[in-house]
């Protein structure tokens, strides 16, 4: 039989796929979950035992999360990445990584196909496409979801009529989660107008006293919560999004150009994303120059945007990653943040390499680094140009 991996969530999307490739079709399925943060062991569990229920011929599944980090997640904060200056690219930044497991796992067991439960209407059938077709030419691409035009109904009718149930009322809302975010997608976020209803995000608040945090950096990754370090900053994340989404901190609705050129709105739920690309950018903004700053916002957002569009790939990415690492050298420091309902506050920052010393003066107050005479000076030569250019204009227009 033909072999083809299904790129699979154990959601309504993958689950038809998985059904309609083996049955419809007649293909050998090997189903591959790629954990990027998203799941617990008891979800794993759940997965594992949807894809046997659906008769597949194997099912595997790959904890990429530290991979993803060190590859993808880890630049996002260096550039203080967030799309539209609103939302860290929770689902687009891990698709990458799951699209380059799906490459090297359909290789490694000889598919002659890759499937993957895109629509036809988004963002991701594009960047699983590119990253199949760039690493794994000469393999067929098949994608049910986006060939039938398929809603979420005629999904679930058909496995019902297969004997597998389906929780029509949870499969209202598209959740993707992972260590940098949590997506939501449903009814409310198919039109410009409309706020999710507070059941359908994944974490409810239930913390109302403000609560200070404290992160330490550690050249621009985070290390440590309150004191407690870590061993790796995956870990650091994760318990930072324990800590701070029960708050309703990071909830929002992104609203952004699709690769393929439509408007979209998608809800999101990063608490840990939010409070550390805010934190990182509080203690860059003491520490960097103003041109380091600069230019790492300009580079930054064209990194970020080429991300989102599926170019991971691209070989400019890993020169924009250098230079992005290499700002990162005195990024190191506490940065203080106080968490309250549906908000925070970023208290200041403690770093050795903290550029705003009292030993050189105080803003508005107080020099100690020049004199009076030196900005006087200084302020003319700095001005040359421009007075040269109003003088020969004023002098032109005068003769005229």
């Amino acid at each position: 039989m033909k072999k083809v991996v299904l790129a699979f969530s154990g959601g309504l999307d993958t689950s038809y796929c998985a059904r309609y490739l083996a049955k419809e079709l007649g293909y050998e399925v090997h189903t591959l979950t790629i954990n990027t943060g998203g799941f617990s062991p008891d979800e794993i569990r759940a997965i594992e035992d949807r894809a046997h229920a659906l008769g597949v011929a194997s099912h595997r599944t790959v904890d990429e999360t530290r991979e993803y980090y060190s590859r993808v997640v880890k630049f996002l904060i260096f550039g203080n990445v967030l799309k539209n200056g609103t939302y860290p690219l929770s689902v687009s930044a891990e698709r990458m990584s799951q699209a380059l497991a799906t490459a090297r796992y359909a290789r490694e067991i000889g598919a002659r196909a890759v499937a993957h439960g895109s629509t036809g209407a988004g963002n991701d059938q594009v960047r699983f496409d590119m990253v199949i077709q760039i690493l794994a030419p000469g393999l067929e691409i098949i994608t049910p979801i986006r060939d039938q035009r398929l809603s979420r109904e005629a999904e679930i009718d058909y496995l019902r009529a297969a004997g597998l149930e389906f929780n029509a009322e949870k499969a209202r809302y598209s959740i993707n989660k992972g260590l940098w975010g949590t997506s939501v997608g449903g009814r409310e976020t198919l039109q410009s107008m409309g706020m999710l209803p507070e059941e359908a995000w994944p974490t409810p608040v239930t913390k109302i006293a403000p609560e200070e945090v404290r992160l330490q950096f550690n050249q621009g990754e985070l290390f440590g919560v309150n004191d407690r370090e870590y061993d790796h900053p995956v870990e650091a994340i994760q318990h930072l999004q324990a800590m701070a989404a029960p708050f309703g901190i990071g909830r929002d609705i992104h609203v952004g150009d699709t690769i393929i050129g439509i408007k979209g709105r998608v809800g999101f739920e990063a608490a840990a994303p939010l409070l550390i690309i805010k934190a990182h950018h509080a203690l860059e903004k003491h520490v960097l120059t103003k041109w380091q700053q600069s230019w790492k916002d300009q580079l930054a957002q064209f990194y970020g945007n080429w991300l989102h569009e599926g170019q991971y790939l691209d070989p400019v990415m890993r020169d924009l990653e250098a230079f992005l690492a290499s700002t990162q050298q005195h990024v190191s420091g506490e940065v203080s943040i106080t968490l309250h309902p549906y908000r925070f506050v970023i208290n200041g920052i403690d770093s050795k390499y903290d550029l705003m010393s009292a030993r050189f003066g105080k803003y508005g107050e107080l020099n100690l680094g020049w004199s009076g005479e030196d900005v006087k000076g200084f302020t003319k030569i700095f001005g040359n140009q421009v007075a040269i250019y109003h003088q020969v204009q004023a002098e032109a227009d005068k003769n005229e």
